[in-house]
């Protein structure tokens, strides 16, 4: 290995930093909560449904959704609910909870787009049917020791590189 982390053969042995890879991200990004069954559920089907790939993931207790969080203005240690990060002209936009996830039924094939009107419902009556599902949501859908690990055709569209 040479002095600038290379093998010496032209290839680098370090992954990039949370910063260069947030840097080359030019489409939304969803943070969720890498050891809820329920997050990782809706994950693989967000997955199906997204069939342009127009959405990439990261666990929120990774590098890069600390990144992420930070670039945007929110806590590191941010564990409330998802968080859809999308690229806007100056620089990161953040949407959370239920604003969130109409957000990404946009994003979606079929008819799930159709739920995007629902953001006209007051935000405090949206929110607090989804702060009742994540007060819950470990109680009734389970919780893992750590995030698993993506199915090998998913995972050029999760951030993490320590997931790959």
């Amino acid at each position: 290995m040479t002095d600038d982390g290379s093998s010496g053969d032209g290839t680098s042995d370090a992954s990039p930093s949370p910063a260069a890879v947030v840097d080359d991200i030019d489409q939304p990004v969803l943070l969720f909560d890498g050891v809820c069954t329920l997050c990782n559920t809706s994950i693989r089907a967000i997955v199906r449904l997204d069939g342009d790939g127009r959405i990439l993931f990261a666990p929120l207790q990774s590098e890069v959704g600390a990144e992420l969080l930070d670039r945007v203005g929110m806590d590191e240690e941010y564990f409330e609910s998802l968080v859809l990060v999308e690229p806007d002209e100056e620089g990161w936009e953040a949407t959370t909870k239920s604003t969130a996830v109409l957000q990404v039924c946009r994003y979606l094939d079929g008819p799930l787009p159709l739920l995007w009107p629902l953001v006209y419902v007051p935000g405090s009556v949206r929110d607090s049917l989804y702060d009742v599902v994540a007060e819950y949501r470990y109680q009734v859908f389970g919780k893992k020791d750590e995030c698993p690990i993506p199915p090998e055709h998913i995972r050029q569209r999760f951030l993490e590189r320590s997931l790959a």
